[in-house]
């Protein structure tokens, strides 16, 4: 499988599944409520719930340039300060749902093979602790993109539940409905 049609569609469908998340905390808070579930945490010495956002999206867009072999635009840098900042500029749940579009349209500009002329090169991934984990393209992939980016993504849906949320499983796997076969859905 190619690179390009393992990371697009699995960002894709993540990112549109935190978008409705997103949208369904709004439904069910007041305004006020819904802009202060954004500075929500799951332990005091972890990001909140503004930077699980960001962090998931600068996941989805580190990894795009990184395997087409190309410099970070700023937009990346200042994706990461804002969430590195988030605990005292959270911003807003529409900054938040920006962002998740942001993000989207990239993945929908990328060309059916974007992210497979590189595959075969090694990736040097250096971490800011100084740290460099020397990779194929496919191992940054596997190992690292898709398991940062889900831990993200998982940790502002664990935040959203916490703070009372109706999220389900269904939730998560929204993307998965069309492959349902029709005469095995649940009557009633």
């Amino acid at each position: 499988m190619s690179l390009t049609k393992l990371l697009v569609p699995t960002y894709t469908q993540m990112l549109r599944a935190l978008s409705g998340w997103l949208k369904k905390a709004q439904a069910q808070l007041p305004t006020v409520d819904a802009e202060a579930l954004l500075s929500a945490r799951l332990a005091p010495d972890m990001f909140p719930l503004s930077t699980q956002v960001r962090f998931a999206c600068v996941q989805a867009q580190e990894a795009i340039f990184r395997l087409k072999g190309e410099a970070f635009p700023m937009s990346i840098h200042e994706l990461l300060e804002e969430g590195r900042n988030a605990g005292d500029r959270p911003g807003s749940i529409a900054d938040a749902q920006a962002r998740i579009d942001e993000t989207i349209a990239l993945l929908d500009s990328l060309a059916p093979d974007a992210l497979d002329a590189n595959a075969d090169q090694p990736l040097a991934h250096e971490l800011p602790n100084g740290m460099i984990l020397d990779l194929s393209a496919e191992q940054y992939a596997r190992d690292w993109a898709l398991a940062q980016f889900y831990f993200h993504l998982m940790t502002a849906y664990s935040i959203l539940r916490s703070q009372k949320i109706e999220l389900g499983k269904a939730d998560y796997v929204a993307h998965m409905f069309p492959y349902i076969r029709p005469e095995t859905m649940p009557k009633g």
